[in-house]
């Protein structure tokens, strides 16, 4: 058995046993979906009739959802970063530590166990956008290429989260990661257009992560993008391949060298 081969398996066994975590307490998934949804009702419902977005007219919506698959996607750094610092903090990740295991296979297998839940939280969201009037006029083959972005980016931001959990332990730093995500979130075209913004902050916005999958995906589904020029009218793609591409070249051998350096 070669050494990769004997990592995943390991990271598999870490993966099920956080697996069946969710299955005695479902209620941070479930709470993820919820959070997402009210997010859609509140933009969608009761601020859209005063947003306007270049190129979406009146249908808000169309242009929102995407927006809003991009950010729950994003959120997810939250609750793997509180995850992994917890288990450092009660010794689980001392225990893993001490067993003759690849020292990749704890980060793994928790990003493993958070990605499986993000493609049904993904799933539960497309289903409710349909629900209420969205619609994907992109094609099937656009539209599982927006899936498969959506989940690259989420992977990329486990990644990160997994990095954070294992550096900052202190109750008050999780606190402050979790309430700095917000403005991250939106400074992006998640809701609005960058265009709508003042110059310096719509530059701010056009090369965010979050923009970028978001407008890949707005394109891939058929949706207005919001976007008359700029880098995102142009490729919106490419730059969401490749934020996730750096974002994980730069945290994998991070968030490595943090796992083996924690003091026991």
């Amino acid at each position: 058995m070669t050494a990769v081969t004997a990592t995943l398996r390991q990271s598999w066994v870490i993966t099920l046993r956080d697996l069946k975590h969710w299955q005695r307490e479902p209620w941070t998934p479930v709470f993820s979906v919820l959070f997402s949804v009210m997010l859609v009702l509140m933009f969608g419902y009761l601020l859209g009739g005063a947003i306007e977005v270049p190129g979406a007219g009146d249908d808000y919506l169309s242009y929102l959802l995407p927006g809003i698959f991009a950010l729950s996607m994003m959120f997810g750094i939250e609750a793997t970063m509180t995850a992994v610092a917890n288990d450092s903090k009660k010794g689980v990740t001392d225990r893993f530590r001490s067993l003759p295991i690849s020292g990749a296979a704890v980060p793994l297998g928790r990003a493993g166990a958070d990605l499986l839940n993000s493609a049904v939280e993904l799933a539960v969201l497309l289903a409710g956008g349909l629900l209420i009037g969205w619609r994907a006029t992109g094609g099937a083959g656009g539209a599982l290429l927006a899936v498969g972005l959506l989940l690259w980016f989420r992977f990329a931001m486990l990644v990160v989260g997994v990095f954070l959990g294992l550096t900052i332990r202190g109750e008050g730093g999780v606190t402050a990661v979790q309430v700095l995500v917000w403005p991250a979130a939106f400074l992006s075209n998640a809701f609005v257009a960058p265009e709508s913004m003042p110059a310096w902050l719509g530059v701010l916005a056009e090369w965010s992560p979050l923009s970028a999958t978001a407008a890949a995906c707005r394109e891939l589904f058929g949706n207005p993008t919001g976007a008359t020029g700029g880098l995102l009218a142009d490729h919106a793609v490419l730059p969401a391949v490749l934020w996730p591409a750096v974002l994980v070249a730069v945290f994998t051998p991070l968030t490595a060298r943090a796992y083996r350096r924690l003091s026991r």
